[in-house]
């Protein structure tokens, strides 16, 4: 989906140098929703006319790979293996093999507006969790006065990659393998710490309903009250495009930069990114392989830098301007970031929104973050080592 609407060009171009490698070869695109695609692969998995090549985001992965869907690939076969970024690599590997390719990557950072900066007396990006604060007092001081529905920062209640972030950067885990065993560990003292932490932020600067995710993020920024929002950097063009809900009067009012973490540190991002694996069941795999190879090596890569893509190895990960808008997002997907549990029952976790709903609870107030915390584990545990 991706593909389609930001980088046709390089589907195009790949094709083409496709097409002259194997002369007589065709190649069939078909683009999906990122919603309905894993009910549709399951059907098409189940029968005999499979695909030869299949997209996946690289939290979704490890029930394909542990169920013997994809065949295994030679990392070697491709350019710059050795330095795939591990949120992605790691992803696709089990029991000393490889399933998949890393495709590309997306790390969150902090966009905010750089005109109510100037207005409220902000000079230059925060860089650290201090100046952060401040920045947001400074917002809170000069904009939530004359309109009481204004974000110094926009962070939604049930926005949990962004929660998890700072259970991450206090020392926490969501999940951590004990043996052969996936156990849940939000309840631990580092994971409550960040969620507390996550919880003052938001009761400070966050004007908004507690039950709402980060879905509609774009539309609401647009709407010009918000001061600062956690968020990759599509979302910053988002906000002022009329298409997206945005406002176009906002154009070029968006910068970025990596948002400083309470432990002192860059808030350590979740790197969500997407992969390309051949079912086990393709009859083509050389040919699949081929045409990943080609999709996914040094020049595609520069292709996905050139609109604003964070690429799959960290070699390339320099040659991302650092003064551009997706700078910082390349500086904090450096830091290594963090994944969800590589378990074979998070596919679970993620549907039966259990850390959503944990995280609406205690922004609320009904429960509190060691109550939440202790049930969420118990919910976590009956399902994350189901395959």
């Amino acid at each position: 989906m991706d593909a389609q609407d930001s980088w046709p060009q390089l589907v195009q171009s790949t094709n083409e140098r496709f097409a002259q490698a194997h002369p007589g070869v065709s190649v069939d695109v078909q683009y999906q929703q990122w919603t309905t695609k894993n009910q549709k692969l399951d059907a098409v998995l189940a029968g005999k006319n499979v695909p030869d090549v299949v997209e996946m985001g690289n939290s979704e992965t490890t029930n394909y790979i542990i169920n013997g869907a994809f065949s295994p690939v030679d990392p070697a076969r491709f350019d710059q293996s050795e330095a795939w970024l591990p949120a992605l690599a790691d992803a696709c590997r089990a029991d000393g093999k490889t399933y998949c390719v890393p495709y590309y990557v997306g790390a969150r950072i902090a966009v905010y507006r750089t005109d109510q900066f100037t207005r409220a007396g902000v000079t230059g990006a925060p860089k650290t969790y201090t100046e952060l604060l401040n920045s947001l007092d400074r917002l809170k001081s000069t904009y939530g006065a004359e309109d009481p529905n204004y974000s110094a920062l926009y962070m939604p209640g049930r926005y949990w990659y962004a929660a998890m972030a700072f259970v991450k950067d206090a020392g926490g885990e969501i999940a951590v393998k004990e043996g052969d065993k996936w156990k849940s560990t939000l309840s631990s003292p580092a994971s409550m710490a960040g969620l507390t932490e996550w919880k003052r932020l938001i009761d400070t600067y966050y004007v908004g309903d507690r039950a709402k995710d980060n879905s509609d993020q774009p539309q609401v920024v647009g709407q010009g009250k918000v001061g600062v929002f956690y968020g990759n950097t599509w979302e910053a063009t988002a906000a002022a495009d009329e298409r997206s809900g945005g406002d176009p009067k906002l154009k070029d009012k968006f910068d970025t930069f990596p948002f400083p973490g309470p432990s002192g540190k860059l808030l350590p991002p979740f790197l969500g990114g997407s992969t390309l694996a051949v079912p086990a069941k393709s009859t083509r795999k050389d040919l699949a392989a081929d045409w990943i190879k080609m999709f996914t090596d040094r020049e595609s890569q520069k292709a996905l830098i050139a609109v604003n893509t964070l690429p799959n190895n960290t070699n390339q990960l320099t040659e991302v301007a650092s003064g551009g808008i997706n700078g910082p997002a390349a500086q904090a997907a450096a830091t290594g970031g963090w994944m969800t549990p590589f378990a074979p029952g998070w596919t679970s976790v993620e549907k039966s929104n259990i850390l959503q709903e944990m995280l609406e609870r205690i922004s609320n107030g009904k429960q509190s973050v060691q109550d939440a915390t202790r049930e969420a584990d118990k919910r976590i545990n009956e399902v994350i080592n189901e395959r």
